[in-house]
């Protein structure tokens, strides 16, 4: 007689090999998005009240009773102390997530912006300006980081140039519209406007951005660290920077003195010269993720060419209007290109690496200015963008070094 057996259990599956979890953003798409918004606003407000007084300079003046130099010297100490602060600070507020420290940057701007609206003498000013500088030092640290941090790697390139928007559109729309209402109202109410505005981006990224340790972003560390390209990124940094910011600081007496424009066209050329970064700046956003080595080499090349067709053709207006658009789009291109690189191979936190950025960018702006400021007194202004286009040319030489000299970045062309 059979007996009945029970059914034997299945054998239970194999335990499956431990894998890391994928990386998931941590808010969703549109959540992101809003804050993008809101980081790339607060970009512009930066930029715009660093550069304000340039545009006020005859309304600050008489207000409270300095030259216009010493007016100037507000964006000169505001430049210094960004400069100085950037890498203490970002080292300083490392461990701090990145919520607090972008919203209380936000809210400082805010405060200190509204201080030197109300200041009432030139000191005060004077002492808000550098309180502002101090939230942007730290600001520039840890916005690229954080805010790309919260999309899909292969699209933080796009988001990049989405934030440089902000430092593009600051000199197109910023500056004129400050001055503008300067004009038509006081300077005051232009830095009043400012401080309203990034109060709004403080309550912005208070409400949205996620509360999270810096070092749990999605881009607080490079994917593909190496100190031998961030060196050469570093030194083709500061070389773009000097050759660029040569002509632009005299760009205004270039095109007056050399190609003979009157000093009332200047407004409507640098807003042409504005306008293409603007373009540029959406263009290379649609480059960036899948080409981060020919974005920056293209970019460095047509600078250069844009460079010396303005000394070439100078004295031809059409010509040199062209050349300065060219410049305009390429040097727009140049910017993110660079953050993007730096969070491509950042051999330690992506933070630190930006913060080591940003002082070379403003090392960069610097000697650019001295080396075209000591062309103009031992030579002529004339020469100036040949002199700049020498400098991006060594520029882009050490970018083509550091992909001869380095492995290839995976997934780059």
């Amino acid at each position: 007689m059979t007996e009945n057996l029970p059914p034997t259990p299945p054998s239970p599956a194999p335990a499956a090999p431990d894998r890391p979890a994928p990386w998931a953003p941590p808010v969703d798409e549109r959540r992101a998005t809003i804050i993008l918004l809101a980081m790339a606003l607060s970009t512009f407000l930066f930029v715009t009240v660093e550069s304000l007084p340039s545009g006020l300079l005859t309304l600050m003046a008489p207000d409270l009773d300095r030259t216009t130099s010493e007016i100037g010297l507000l964006v000169t100490g505001y430049a210094l102390v960004v400069l100085v602060t950037t890498v203490p600070l970002a080292h300083w507020a490392r461990r701090v997530p990145r919520r607090w420290v972008l919203s209380a940057c936000a809210g400082v701007a805010a405060v200190a912006t509204l201080w030197a609206a109300l200041a009432p003498s030139y000191e005060q000013l004077l002492v808000a300006r550098l309180v502002t500088a101090t939230a942007q030092a730290l600001f520039w640290a840890a916005v690229v980081p954080a805010t790309t941090g919260l999309f899909r790697p292969v699209v933080r390139g796009k988001v990049m140039t989405r934030l440089a928007l902000g430092n593009s559109l600051a000199p197109v729309l910023g500056v004129p519209a400050g001055t503008w209402l300067g004009e038509h109202t006081s300077w005051r109410w232009t830095f009043l406007a400012v401080a309203a505005l990034s109060l709004v981006v403080t309550f912005v990224v208070l409400a949205l951005f996620p509360t999270m340790a810096p070092a749990e972003g999605g881009a607080s560390r490079a994917p593909h660290p190496s100190a031998r390209r961030f060196g050469f990124q570093m030194i083709t940094t500061g070389l773009v920077l000097t050759g660029a910011f040569g002509v632009i600081t005299f760009v205004t007496q270039y095109f007056i003195d050399v190609t003979g424009f009157a000093q009332s066209d200047m407004a409507r050329l640098l807003l042409l010269q504005g306008a293409a970064g603007v373009v540029g700046t959406i263009v290379v956003g649609r480059f960036i993720d899948a080409r981060p080595v020919a974005v920056l080499i293209v970019a460095l090349g047509v600078l250069t060419l844009a460079l010396v067709s303005l000394w070439t053709f100078g004295e031809n207006p059409a010509a040199a209007v062209a050349s300065l658009a060219l410049f305009g789009f390429s040097f727009s291109c140049v910017p993110p290109a660079l953050s993007h690189r730096v969070m491509l191979v950042a051999p330690g936190s992506t933070n630190m690496g930006v913060a080591i950025s940003s002082s070379m960018f403003n090392v960069g702006i610097a000697a650019g200015s001295g080396l075209g400021a000591a062309l103009v007194a031992a030579v002529d202004v004339r020469v100036v963008p040949l002199a700049s286009a020498v400098v991006v040319l060594l520029a882009l030489a050490c970018a083509i070094a550091e992909e001869r000299f380095s492995p290839r970045l995976p997934g780059s062309h």
